[in-house]
């Protein structure tokens, strides 16, 4: 068989959009991030009509470009909640405004083979936005996210993507040290709010592209 492992993410993301569709998630897949990104300006938005969009903190999400296209819009108000700019105290505000937006776009930590969201947050604006407020989510999901199940996926947040993502982020955690989590008490721990979305609610409220790249961490 020419290009097996084509075949085989192919057939690996068709299985993981029926597990979707069945927890009432709105589910597409995306050859790569361009043709994410049409799906999200081509599709989704004509269809929810969007006034306010905002988003929480994803590489796979920033990397893109999608967030510059909606900007740029006229008859969109986006909602940054991470201007550097920004006080901390108003990028606090501007998370609580972020759930009140027509359209939120965002990422997931994993995805479990039986179609369940995994997220573990620092401030807790992304899994709340997720779970309640926005009228429409959008979750962008790498095929390296995709795990067993909700034990696998916390393992890997804790053993890996949270560890890398404290050294991105610069935070002052032993992990971004070690690249070892010690469960710590540090000011700046960014493992604080978990979330397991097993179900879209309203049905298709939440809709999940699944990329066929790898993508964030």
């Amino acid at each position: 068989m020419e290009k097996p492992t084509e075949k085989f993410w192919q057939l690996r993301l068709e299985q993981m959009q029926k597990q979707l569709k069945g927890n009432n998630f709105e589910t597409f897949i995306a050859k790569d991030r361009a043709e994410a990104t049409s799906l999200i300006l081509h599709e989704i938005m004509p269809a929810c009509k969007p006034k306010s969009v905002s988003y929480g903190g994803s590489m796979t999400l920033k990397s893109t470009g999608v967030l510059e296209a909606i900007a740029a819009m006229e008859g969109v108000e986006m909602i940054i909640p991470d201007d550097p700019k920004l006080s901390m105290e108003d990028k606090i505000e501007r998370r609580r405004q972020g759930l009140l937006v027509d359209l939120y776009l965002t990422g997931t930590n994993a995805l479990t083979e039986d179609g369940q969201l995994v997220n573990l947050d620092m401030i807790g604006n992304r899994v709340a936005a997720i779970a309640f407020g926005p009228k429409k989510v959008v979750v962008l999901i790498g095929r390296n996210k995709i795990v067993a199940d909700v034990e696998t996926a916390m393992y890997r947040i804790k053993d890996y993507a949270a560890p890398a993502n404290a050294m991105r982020l610069d935070c002052k955690t032993p992990c971004a040290v070690t690249s070892e989590c010690v469960d710590c008490s540090s000011p700046g721990r960014i493992c604080n709010h978990w979330a397991i979305t097993e179900k879209s609610f309203p049905k298709n409220r939440i809709a999940v592209i699944l990329i066929d790249e790898e993508l964030g961490l």
